[in-house]
């Protein structure tokens, strides 16, 4: 069984250990998967079941800034609110970094700053381990290039892998059992009138982890066993129609594969279900809007909140049917 130690390592061969830059600021996009990413091979590396594609939301997502301290302890403060050390959060992170350094390794003073909520379903823990990747990049002076932080961030989150880069991105699944072929690879495609609608019927941690609910999706859920091969249709489906600029297509498949996801939790033992009925009552106005000739699509992440999948000429539309909706332009 192949280690972070082990992955780490060949990524860092011959990388300094010495830290070149004692403060610094670095952001990534947090990113809402299109053609979902639900279970792993292999959870010790975060390797996916299947591959999966995302769109990143450019201004949303998490600014990491970081500081060298002359103390024995680290600092950690999220959204300006002090975290202390026996927070899971914190151990998690540190966890992480720790992987990275030396006992003789100065301690660090961290201020993450999130523009989705933390640990609700819209991708925080993705922005977040990216934006640790290239803060440690900056930090210790490696200059890697963005395909080895893509792996080093999948260690952290597995949809991480994918918040290096705004725009279109797949997660390449690979096939190595260390790992080293399973990255991000952003998409060439450009798509400057597509919109992401933001519904927010909680900003409160989830009841259950998304790390803790694919798994228990993965070994109890009968429907589960037909989860990769919905995946792989839907992700043919969805890169054919960035290419063609086929929104219908597009809509349509990335609505079909975020249920799909969610059913396999419904029928996991016990069953998940994150949507609320402020989630039910949006997805019905989405349909009945379709059967109005409003063309406008959802999609849903492990979490009650919904993102709306639109073109810009539908914007006004959209503003006056759901007035609490954040829009996103992610081009």
């Amino acid at each position: 069984m192949y280690s972070k130690e082990y992955v780490i390592d060949q990524i860092l061969s011959g990388k300094s250990k010495q830290i070149q830059l004692e403060k610094g600021t670095v952001y990534a996009p947090a990113n809402i998967a299109l053609c979902k990413y639900w279970g792993k091979r292999n959870r010790t590396l975060n390797l996916p079941m299947t591959s999966s594609l995302s769109i990143g939301l450019a201004q949303k997502g998490s600014h990491f800034a970081f500081e060298v301290l002359d103390e024995k302890l680290d600092r950690l403060m999220l959204n300006r609110t002090v975290v202390n050390d026996q927070d899971d959060f914190y151990q998690r992170l540190f966890s992480f970094i720790n992987l990275f350094r030396t006992s003789s390794t100065p301690r660090l003073d961290i201020n993450i700053n999130s523009t989705v909520p933390i640990a609700a379903g819209l991708a925080s823990s993705a922005s977040g381990f990216a934006s640790v990747v290239k803060g440690l990049n900056a930090l210790y002076g490696w200059q890697l290039n963005d395909s080895d932080l893509s792996i080093l961030a999948r260690l952290g989150s597995g949809s991480a892998c994918r918040s290096l880069w705004s725009g279109f991105v797949e997660w390449q699944m690979g096939a190595r059992d260390d790992g080293m072929d399973s990255l991000g690879l952003p998409l060439t495609c450009i798509w400057p009138q597509l919109r992401i609608g933001l519904l927010l019927a909680s900003s409160e941690k989830k009841s259950i982890s998304s790390r803790d609910a694919m798994a228990l999706t993965k070994e109890t859920s009968g429907f589960y066993a037909l989860w990769p091969q919905q995946v792989s249709i839907d992700l043919t489906q969805i890169k054919k129609a960035l290419v063609e600029k086929d929104f219908s297509t597009l809509g349509q498949t990335s609505e079909r594969n975020a249920l799909a996801m969610h059913a396999t939790m419904l029928t996991a033992t016990p069953s998940i279900l994150y949507s609320t009925p402020q989630t039910t009552a949006w997805m019905q106005h989405v349909w009945q809007l379709r059967k109005d000739n409003v063309d406008v699509y959802f999609t849903q992440d492990a979490g009650p909140n919904l993102k709306l999948l639109f073109l810009e000429k539908d914007t006004e539309n959209i503003l006056q049917h759901f007035a609490e909706v954040e829009i996103i332009q992610p081009f």
